[in-house]
C-alpha cells in the first residue's frame, strides 16, 4: 500500500501525564485501519511529556473520513484533556524505513 498523505505531529501532555497519552495513541482507532499504513509513538528523550507521533495514509480523503468518525473524535476529547497547548504539525509522508513493537 502506498502512502500518499502524512504528517508528524508533536504534543505535550499536562506534567506527569506522558504516559497516559502515550497509552490512548497506541490505542488509537486508527492503528487496525486499513488506510493508516504509518503510526509510529515517540516520546522526547529529554522530556517524557513531549510526544511525536508520525503518521501515513493511502491518502488525505482517507485520513479525513476516518477522522469524521466517532471513534476517532472520542480519542481527540480524551487527548485534548491530556495535554497542553497546541500540537505542532508538519507536513511528513513517510517513504520507507524500519519500526519496532514492544
Amino acid at each position: 500500500m502506498s502512502v500518499h498523505h502524512g504528517f508528524r505531529a508533536t504534543m505535550t501532555a499536562r506534567p506527569g501525564r506522558g504516559d497516559e497519552v502515550i497509552a490512548l495513541l497506541l490505542g488509537a482507532p486508527s492503528l487496525p485501519h486499513p488506510d493508516c499504513v504509518v503510526f509510529l509513538v515517540g516520546r522526547s528523550a529529554g522530556d517524557p511529556d513531549v510526544i511525536h507521533v508520525t503518521e501515513g495514509w493511502t491518502t488525505a480523503e482517507a485520513h479525513s473520513a476516518f477522522f469524521a468518525t466517532e471513534p476517532a473524535q472520542t480519542l481527540v476529547a480524551e487527548l485534548q484533556k491530556l495535554i497542553t497547548g497546541d500540537s505542532q504539525y508538519t507536513d511528513e509522508v513517510p517513504v520507507g524505513g524500519k519500526a519496532f513493537v514492544r
